[in-house]
């Protein structure tokens, strides 16, 4: 693995970090500034696109308020860095509460693409997009 791949994967892992632990402030580190050529984007499962690092922040912030906890576990992690853009692809392997109070968790799974951009403060995030999966590996498609 080059540097700069393992590079892009250790600010993953921050994003991922500063999900579980509500970190906005580190959350807004990572993410890229918007720019004449380039604006932040994300698309969180379920919903529709938001564009712009204002707007993005902002469903972070909302988030990171309504979920009292969360793990991921990633797997299936590949970058690829081309010149001054890199692009991670992983499966989210989430355990979520919905009450810090409940002792219930609910477990899922999520792909997901990220895509970081070089910039003069270093590699930022520039798109985040998370799909869910809604069926299991080992679940075969019906044949017609």
């Amino acid at each position: 693995m080059s540097t700069t791949a393992a590079e892009i994967e250790k600010l993953n892992e921050a994003f991922y970090t500063a999900i579980e632990g509500g970190d906005l402030d580190r959350m807004t580190e990572i993410w890229a500034e918007d720019a004449m050529d380039r604006v932040a984007m994300c698309v969180h499962p379920g919903w529709p696109m938001l564009s712009g690092r204002s707007e993005v922040l902002r469903s972070w912030a909302l988030i990171m308020a309504n979920t009292p906890y969360i793990q991921f576990v990633l797997t299936d992690v590949r970058t690829t860095v081309i010149g001054d853009v890199a692009v991670l692809t992983c499966a989210e392997n989430i355990l979520t509460a919905a009450d810090t109070e409940d002792a219930t968790f609910a477990a899922g799974r999520v792909v997901a693409t990220n895509t970081f951009v070089r910039t003069p403060a270093g590699w930022r995030l520039w798109f985040h997009h998370g799909s869910p999966v809604l069926q299991g590996e080992d679940d075969e498609e019906s044949e017609e």
